[in-house]
């Protein structure tokens, strides 16, 4: 494996090179249920119709870790497996109406845009540094937020939909952010390791 790593790669078109179309099929679907699985670690908070899951943090880090164009199909992927009834979305929740008409529609609409935006960041190497991977996240998570808050806006006013949909979420994301800012750099220096020995 050569060391010098170009602009479109992720880490995992780098460890798992080459990706064909078998393969890249393979990490849609994966990345797909791991964002079901995320979704299923839910906490309900009784002030919101939005729980607390770990989905924010998967579909960053799918985005980042797929790159752009296979983060994004992960995530449209992850969207029809609900919508089509498996009990995906966050604790177990599924259908088309779930998906469209819910107060926590604007979260999961914004998954695929938020994946492509860290993918095309990772891909032009944003997760290789500490600081440029966490910015990467945040702008990713920012936009989550901000879908999530426009469309619970639809239901309540901005000032409570802001208190209800993005304000319990904020110190979460800080943590997520900042873990996946280090796991991420610390697997390129892993792969740049196994290189020089191979």
């Amino acid at each position: 494996m050569n060391a010098s790593y170009t602009k479109a790669e992720t880490l995992t078109s780098v460890a798992l090179a080459p990706l064909d179309l078998l393969r890249s099929a393979a990490l849609v679907i994966g990345f797909s249920l791991l964002i079901a699985l995320s979704a299923q670690v839910a906490i309900p908070l009784p002030w919101t119709p939005v729980p607390i899951t770990l989905q924010t943090f998967a579909v960053l880090l799918s985005g980042a870790l797929l790159g752009s164009r296979l983060g994004t199909l992960a995530m449209i992927a992850y969207l029809i497996e609900g919508a089509g009834g498996l009990p995906f979305f966050a604790a177990g929740g599924s259908g088309v109406a779930h998906l469209l008409f819910s107060p926590t529609s604007g979260y999961l609409l914004s998954y695929p845009l938020a994946a492509f935006l860290v993918g095309l960041l990772a891909e032009r190497g944003w997760d290789r540094r500490f600081l440029t991977a966490a910015a990467a996240m945040a702008l990713g998570s920012i936009l989550i937020l901000l879908s999530g808050w426009a469309w619970l806006s639809r239901f309540v006013n901005a000032s409570a939909a802001f208190q209800a949909g993005v304000a319990p979420f904020l110190i979460g994301d800080v943590v997520k952010i900042v873990f996946a800012a280090a796991v991420l750099p610390s697997g390129w220096a892993i792969l740049r390791k196994s290189s020089r020995r191979s």
